[in-house]
């Protein structure tokens, strides 16, 4: 349980209602996140045989529109295989962080269909949310600051895009897929380590959100790869987070002094 800024995390469920849901199973643990009298589900997974005197690294992953809601369920749907696989727990230790935007809302409040956007001057009701759980995290658990990563999809994509915009010093390496970004941020995050996804035949968001972002990052002489999935329509993240390599090329990414 944190309590510190006047910031209460309260345990959503009961350990019967975890083992209903298979999130206990999974490693997950579920909570709510509460400040100012606005709440924020989030799952919470701890590094396999966690030890609290180590320094862990820690993955925050930014989910798509089909999974917002207010009920912890379906958030991590597309990438849990990729976490919970017991080989990656054991190779890659690490915090894992799933944040639950509401019906209704954006991490980033723009149109997805647009070819393109501006950045908002201040970030989105549950941008701001996750940015304080983020924060209040850092001073309960121990993670290793310079190995904190980040990954979204769709709305995600565009919320990780928009994050690491706001905080460049923060993130040793960020994967938004099929999201989009403005590239007039592309300077200030041109050194972060950067591996972005699209399907090629994407209808909801458009392949240039990603292929400007990727062009902006170059002239800025970025560290940028881009995976763009051929035929493949809005669901790039089932190619992308089965790339082999994903894990290790994230977790690899350290901060430098």
């Amino acid at each position: 349980m944190i309590i510190s800024k006047a910031i209460i995390c309260t345990l959503l469920c009961t350990m019967g209602m975890l083992k209903a849901a298979g999130l206990e199973a999974q490693g997950f643990e579920e909570f709510i996140y509460e400040k100012d009298g606005q709440t924020m589900p989030y799952l919470l997974m701890k590094p396999l045989d966690y030890d609290s005197t180590k320094s862990y690294p820690m993955l925050l992953f930014m989910h798509g529109a089909g999974s917002r809601g207010h009920d912890n369920k379906n958030t991590a749907t597309h990438i849990d295989s990729l976490l919970l696989a017991d080989s990656n727990r054991v190779m890659f230790p690490a915090f894992i962080i799933v944040p639950q935007c509401d019906s209704g809302y954006r991490w980033v409040e723009t149109d997805w269909t647009l070819l393109s956007h501006t950045q908002p001057t201040e970030p989105s009701k549950y941008m701001n949310l996750l940015i304080s759980l983020l924060d209040d995290l850092e001073n309960e658990y121990p993670f290793d600051k310079k190995r904190e990563y980040i990954s979204g999809l769709s709305m995600g994509g565009f919320g990780t895009w928009d994050l690491i915009a706001r905080f460049p010093n923060k993130f040793a390496a960020a994967a938004p897929v099929c999201g989009g970004g403005d590239v007039r941020t592309a300077a200030k995050i041109a050194h972060i380590p950067i591996w972005a996804f699209h399907g090629g035949d994407d209808k909801l968001v458009k392949p240039s959100r990603s292929r400007d972002m990727v062009e902006a990052l170059k002239k800025n002489n970025g560290h940028i790869k881009y995976s763009e999935y051929k035929g493949v329509g809005h669901g790039s993240w089932k190619p992308a987070y089965a790339e082999p390599d994903f894990l290790k090329w994230m977790f690899a990414q350290k901060l430098r002094d």
